[in-house]
């Protein structure tokens, strides 16, 4: 029988991420995160003094999953293009973790570095301080949403299955605009829903863009 590996702080997030993972943000309960250890839930208060201290730091675990924006690239609109698509990636493998990622009181080293990093791309690129904070609540918030919205659409899945079974049963006549949108969009070869982020987003950097100047 293998030894037991010691417990520890970094392993107690991580448990507590696999956790809600699988059964969300309610899941993660000091009791559950030791069932998925394989230990008594006293022994991790060695490491986690409470619930909140984890939830601060599954989040500040997000956060540094996170692609920092680069400050080596020459345009702001790449750099924050590429962290952008970062977070999407990250968040739509723990959706669980949007609700918590603005609402904890006692951000971690991560959460800090990767706000500073992104705020200094903004004002580094000339963006007043205002506009700073405008474009970072607009992207995240576009970011956010865009997620939330992935994670809950069936379309996410099986794009040709869900639009066929909605045309089947789909008055043409009733609703000529939608019927479209199914045939001459959705059941095209190479349609791709997720491209859909990057057209939005460009739109909104290229808004920026233009308030900046």
């Amino acid at each position: 029988m293998p030894p037991r590996r010691s417990l520890t702080r970094d392993r107690v997030l991580k448990a507590a991420i696999e956790v809600a993972d699988r059964g969300g943000v309610e899941a993660m309960t000091m009791r559950r995160v030791a069932q998925h250890l394989g230990v008594e839930a006293m022994s991790l208060y060695h490491h986690v003094p409470n619930k909140d201290a984890i939830l601060d730091g599954v989040v500040d675990a997000v956060f540094a999953a996170i692609e920092l924006p680069g400050t080596e690239i020459a345009d702001w609109r790449d750099a924050i293009r590429a962290r952008a698509s970062s977070a999407r990636e990250v968040l739509s493998r723990h959706s669980w973790a949007l609700g918590l990622m603005d609402s904890r009181r006692n951000p971690g080293p991560a959460t800090l570095r990767h706000h500073d990093a992104v705020l200094g791309v903004l004002r580094r690129a000339g963006f007043t301080l205002p506009m700073a904070v405008h474009a970072v609540s607009l992207i995240d918030s576009y970011i956010g949403g865009f997620v939330l919205q992935e994670s809950n659409l069936p379309l996410s899945e099986d794009v040709p299955g869900v639009a066929d079974d909605i045309l089947d049963t789909l008055p043409r006549d009733e609703f000529p605009y939608l019927a479209e949108v199914i045939t001459e969009h959705a059941q095209r070869p190479g349609y791709d829903h997720t491209k859909e982020f990057a057209y939005g987003l460009d739109l909104i950097l290229e808004g920026l863009e233009a308030r900046r100047k």
